[in-house]
């Protein structure tokens, strides 16, 4: 079967880590872009079933057309109708809805209408699973029918949900980018998401996740069980003075609270202080931390103050904000 031309929608700040995975997947043509890859691949579904970095995958259609108008013309919108139930029919989907600027227009109101007539789906403009997005693509324009119904990012062990969880796919690049392998300790574990991604990067040694939380703890369990991976799980306060837990991890890893979501910006300070302390003093001989926070100003000024070395340090696109993600390892004594 010939490569086939796709589109790997990204967050913004791992796109780099996105595309080296495609590859690894055996994907061909690979061409990052700001917030997605170009890609072809022969045997999409691989890609479908095995990322953990992509957010969600395309087939793009280009049209010379001027304006979104001339795709109700004959040739165009047999093209587009024709791809539109062919994706359907894959992906086993009987409702659509449309993305674009000015969706609620007319002439994508007929848009929809005509493809709910010619397809025989549903237009559902609020929950159909059948996601088109239209867009400018050079002096044309180009539809991008996504292939599942959810997004991949919108992971099937996720069954409990907390305020100020982390994106599942930059969840995924926080573990590759701290190596894989190795044990691994979540502090302010939330609803378990860094430790799931941990765990489903490949074998490594125990896991532990810590949350002052009890109902954050029980959310993690539950996520953790879906996913048919295991940690050990504490209820207590990371940031306490004198917090221990025994033996020391090769990686220490944290979606600290940014103050908006969960937590407090005035409170911050104290507890990104605790937090630093906490991963040191727990990390192995030649570990790492890695850290995830919207405090940018205040992290970085903490590590002005010196005692950790910077590998890693990247923006990325996390719920409306730009956090920091950072990779860093002890310094000094």
């Amino acid at each position: 079967m010939p490569a086939a031309l796709h589109v790997a929608d990204v967050v913004v700040g791992i796109e780099d880590l996105a595309a080296a995975e495609l590859r690894a997947l055996g994907a061909s043509a690979v061409s990052p872009a700001r917030g997605e890859v170009g890609f072809e691949h022969a045997r999409v579904a691989e890609v479908l079933r095995r990322s953990r970095l992509v957010s969600a995958v395309y087939r793009p259609l280009r049209f010379d057309v001027p304006r979104p108008k001339a795709l109700l013309g004959d040739a165009a919108f047999r093209r587009l109708a024709g791809a539109v139930g062919e994706v359907a029919r894959a992906g086993g989907m009987r409702t659509f809805r449309i993305a674009a600027a000015g969706a609620d227009s007319p002439v994508f109101r007929r848009l929809s209408e005509e493809l709910a007539r010619a397809t025989a789906l549903r237009h559902d403009p609020q929950d159909g699973e059948l996601l088109l997005r239209f867009r400018r693509g050079g002096p044309g324009w180009e539809a991008l029918l996504r292939l599942t119904p959810r997004p991949l990012s919108a992971r099937s062990w996720r069954v409990c949900n907390m305020a100020g969880g982390a994106n599942a796919t930059v969840a995924a690049a926080m573990a590759d980018l701290a190596g894989t392998g190795g044990s691994y300790l979540n502090l302010m574990c939330g609803s378990g998401t860094l430790l799931v991604e941990r765990a489903l990067a490949g074998p490594g040694g125990p896991c532990v996740g810590v949350d002052v939380s009890s109902e954050a703890v029980e959310c993690a369990r539950r996520n953790l069980a879906a996913a048919g991976v295991e940690a050990e799980l504490l209820v207590d306060d990371v940031a306490r003075e004198g917090f221990r837990i025994p033996g020391a991890f090769d990686v220490v890893a944290a979606d600290a609270p940014w103050g908006d979501a969960v937590g407090d910006h005035a409170a911050n300070e104290a507890l990104y202080r605790a937090l630093l302390a906490t991963a040191r003093r727990h990390l192995a001989p030649g570990g790492r931390f890695v850290l995830l926070s919207h405090e940018v100003r205040l992290v970085e000024r903490l590590l002005r103050e010196g005692g950790w070395r910077t590998v890693a340090s990247r923006r990325v696109e996390h719920g409306g904000h730009v956090p920091l993600l950072l990779v860093l390892e002890p310094q000094g004594g």
